[in-house]
C-alpha cells in the first residue's frame, strides 16, 4: 500500500487573490514533476483526494493532466491545514489501494510524522510547494521516495 501526499504547487499571496490560486510559475512546476513523474514512475493511485482549497484542487486536476490513468480527484474531508492528521491515518490503516492526498501544510508534515514516527508533533519532512512524497506500508510506513520541484529540471533539460 502507498500513499502519496502531495503539497499544493505555489500560490497567489492572499492580498492579491483570496482564493489563493496556483501562481503561473506554481503552475509550470507541477507540470514540469507530473510530466517526470508520468516517464519514471509507475504511479496508479486508486484514488486522489484535495482539500477543498482551490490551490489544491488546481495541483490535482494537473497531474491528473500528465499521469496516464490518474483518477479523477475528488475534494476530501480532513486535508485542511489546522485539520487533526488522525483522521487520514486512521483511515489509511484500511485502505487496500494506493491513495494520493493533496493538501496544506501543516497537516500533511504532521500526517507524514504521524505515519513514520507516530507522533504528528516531530516534523522530518520539509514540504515546500509542489512537494511529493511516496510512503509506502510494509508492515510499517516508510519513505519510498520524496521529490521537491527544485529537483526536476525544466522539460528541454531532459529528465
Amino acid at each position: 500500500m502507498m500513499v502519496y501526499l502531495v503539497r499544493h504547487g505555489e500560490a497567489l499571496a492572499e492580498t492579491r487573490d483570496p482564493s489563493r490560486p496556483l501562481s503561473g510559475p506554481g503552475r509550470e512546476e507541477v507540470l514540469r514533476t507530473g510530466r517526470l513523474l508520468a516517464r519514471r514512475m509507475r504511479m496508479l493511485p486508486g484514488f486522489v483526494h484535495h482539500s477543498p482549497k482551490t490551490r489544491a484542487a488546481q495541483t490535482a486536476e494537473l497531474l491528473g493532466q500528465c499521469i496516464p490513468g490518474l483518477p479523477s480527484p475528488v475534494p476530501a474531508d480532513g486535508l485542511l491545514p489546522m485539520d487533526d492528521p488522525g483522521l487520514w491515518a486512521q483511515r489509511l490503516e484500511t485502505a487496500d489501494r494506493d491513495i494520493m492526498l493533496v493538501g496544506h501544510l501543516p497537516h500533511l508534515s504532521r500526517l507524514a510524522s504521524l505515519l513514520l514516527l507516530w507522533d504528528a508533533g516531530r516534523e522530518i519532512l520539509e514540504f515546500t510547494p509542489g512537494t511529493i512524497v511516496c510512503l509506502e506500508k510494509t508492515g510499517n510506513w516508510k519513505v519510498r521516495w520524496m521529490i521537491s520541484p527544485p529537483l526536476v529540471k525544466p522539460d528541454s533539460e531532459g529528465p
